[in-house]
């Protein structure tokens, strides 16, 4: 079986009573993991699953869970889904994308972690802020009125055109 899947039945096995302390441990070791990559930006975290969770003190699994939600934020391709703990990888992260996902993730004990501020400016953090932000926002289109020009190009009005489609359809 694959360290993906140890990952996916760890995480999936928990119940209310159990959760609390699995994302208490899962948290910690993550918090733990970032902070050892964004203090030495310039190397690139490479070797074997199991020597690196090994080197963080971290379950492989933990580790796994790991790789899985860093995946997203890499320049290079990681497929974890046959890994196993002598499975080689190196991490080429793109940091400005991994803050994003940070965001994204709500993820407010990583995002904060003061390592960042070897990486990206205090600037540089708000404007990838206000780009997260602004990917949240609803812009809703313009609504066609029932006697508006019907937007296809007919000219006719829109409820004798594509209107009439949707009425049809509703």
């Amino acid at each position: 079986m694959s360290l993906y899947q140890d990952w996916v039945d760890l995480y999936e096995k928990q119940t209310d009573k159990t959760f609390g302390e699995f994302w208490e441990k899962y948290s910690s070791s993550e918090k733990r993991i970032y902070e050892s990559i964004l203090s030495k930006p310039e190397e690139k975290m490479h070797g074997s699953i199991s020597e690196q969770a090994n080197l963080l003190n971290v379950d492989e699994a933990i580790f796994m869970g790991f790789l899985d939600g860093i995946k997203d934020s890499l320049n290079n391709t990681l497929e974890i889904e046959d890994m196993t703990p002598e499975s080689e990888f190196e991490l080429d992260i793109n940091w400005e994308k991994l803050y994003f996902n940070m965001l994204d993730a709500n993820a407010d004990y990583l995002y904060t972690i003061p390592e960042w501020t070897n990486i990206l400016t205090n600037e540089k953090r708000e404007e990838i802020a206000k780009e997260y932000k602004k990917s949240k926002t609803v812009v809703k289109g313009v609504k066609i009125g029932r006697n508006d020009p019907c937007p296809c190009g007919s000219g006719k009005k829109y409820k004798k055109c594509c209107g009439r489609n949707a009425e049809e359809t509703a």
